[in-house]
């Protein structure tokens, strides 16, 4: 069993960053892709972000992600994080972490075997 734990989350004026951390316990996940999805209540999960697996360093952004976000991952620390600059109050949300084995299932259709239990992020105008 995978536990995926969040944390960076908070409340930030817009244009400000913020940085998420999410740390994988239970398993290596060198061979995962790891990825960030956000939800705001009432909405469906969105996908962020996409990182590949150790071997492939591959990353895929969502549009409105692209040039403001970046994913990464630290394999020695089974880490991934999501780094957010010139945030904008469309981005406040929960954002999770995922980890699956098939770069297509979480970056395609947005589906994960193991999921976090979400960070908020909240962006003031």
């Amino acid at each position: 069993q995978v536990l995926l734990v969040e944390s960076g989350g908070g409340l930030v004026q817009a244009g400000g960053s913020l940085r998420l951390s999410c740390v994988a316990s239970g398993r290596t996940l060198t061979t995962y892709t790891m990825a960030w999805f956000r939800q705001d209540p009432g909405k469906k999960r969105e996908f962020v972000a996409a990182i590949s697996n150790a071997s492939g360093g591959r990353t895929y952004y969502t549009d409105s992600a692209k040039g403001r976000f970046t994913i990464s991952r630290d394999n020695a620390k089974n880490t991934v994080y999501l780094q957010m600059n010139s945030l904008k109050p469309a981005d406040t949300a929960v954002y999770y972490c995922a980890a699956d084995p098939s770069w297509i299932r979480i970056a395609t259709k947005n589906k994960s075997d193991y999921w976090g239990q979400g960070t908020q992020v909240t962006v003031s105008s």
